[in-house]
């Protein structure tokens, strides 16, 4: 099984979300966590159509994600919303397929004007699964150059998505073993966060 899970939601062949998260799958596995890539487009698309949570994909990604200690999880701003195809992909799964992890949202869109998404569409939508939602980012398209390894061209945007995935490793259990549980955790100013930090990423 992996550590931590990554879902692109984005139904582009070549997006910015999906680059995006492919970077930070990168740095978790610098940092030693194991990590599984999934994205909406390896379902059936009859599977999605017909909400067949039955299909051997569905169970073994249920499996993924139930024994994985942490989730990010990306969607291009589509409409105004999260992607649809997102939707029906999470409506494959019980409503508590998040429950007490660490959840790390990533959106990314062509306008500033839909930065409020993140906070209000999508985060309201991963706490329905019972996720534990940190701040995440909201990252412009023209900040991103899809065609590199490292994705995100603006300085700024590019380290406060490194703190945002330091805060989410402070989450999840550690390699040695450690698991912080609800009563170590503490709600601050709508971000779960613990006593101490790692150390951030470089």
């Amino acid at each position: 099984m992996y550590d931590c899970i990554i879902i692109s939601g984005s139904p582009a062949e070549i997006s910015e979300t999906e680059q995006v998260l492919k970077y930070l799958g990168l740095l978790l596995i610098e940092d030693g966590f194991s990590v599984k890539h999934i994205s909406v487009k390896d379902i059936p698309p009859e599977t999605l159509f017909t909400c067949n949570n039955q299909c051997p994909k569905i169970k073994q990604i249920t499996s993924y994600i139930e024994n994985a200690q942490g989730i990010i999880i990306g969607s291009p701003v589509l409409q105004g919303s999260f992607s649809g195809v997102l939707k029906a992909f999470l409506d494959l799964f019980s409503p508590n397929i998040f429950e007490r992890k660490p959840i790390f949202p990533i959106m990314t869109g062509k306008s500033p004007d839909y930065h409020f998404t993140l906070e209000y569409s999508f985060k309201p939508l991963l706490s329905n699964l019972k996720g534990v939602n940190i701040k995440g980012v909201y990252i412009l398209d023209e900040q991103i150059d899809k065609f590199r390894e490292n994705p995100i061209i603006n300085e700024g945007k590019l380290q406060a998505t490194k703190d945002q995935l330091s805060h989410f490793i402070d989450l999840i259990p550690s390699r040695s073993g450690k698991i912080f549980y609800f009563d170590d955790l503490r709600l601050l100013n709508n971000e779960w966060s613990i006593k101490k930090s790692r150390k951030p990423i470089n």
